[in-house]
């Protein structure tokens, strides 16, 4: 589900390879993502969401748990690669304000 793209000495650059956010793939992605955090010294997730049609709530719940959990240490989780309506969604419900959210990776690490 999600699959390194490359990595540096403070980011771990990450594709989350699904169409559908949603509920039936909300807590393996927690747990995956959590993972990754842990076994890469814990660097900051740049996680890319291009292709991404869809996301729920259960999803997002997901996701702000892990941004919750990589915060504790120090870390942070930003977001690339969001389409409009997604990137709407965010908007809608302020997680914009919560999350980094730029283009693409080149954007993220400038």
């Amino acid at each position: 589900m999600i699959n390194i793209y490359k990595e540096d000495d403070a980011n771990l650059l990450l594709n989350l390879d699904i169409q559908d956010a949603n509920m039936g793939h909300a807590d393996e992605f927690k747990a995956e993502l959590t993972r990754l955090f842990d076994t890469h010294q814990r660097k900051k997730l740049i996680l890319n969401f291009a292709h991404v049609q869809y996301i729920d709530s259960s999803f997002l719940g997901a996701l702000v748990s892990v941004l919750k959990y990589v915060i504790s240490f120090k870390s942070d989780i930003v977001l690339v690669g969001l389409r409009k309506d997604i990137h709407n969604l965010f908007a809608l419900i302020r997680l914009d304000k919560v999350f980094k959210i730029y283009e693409n990776f080149n954007e993220a690490l400038a």
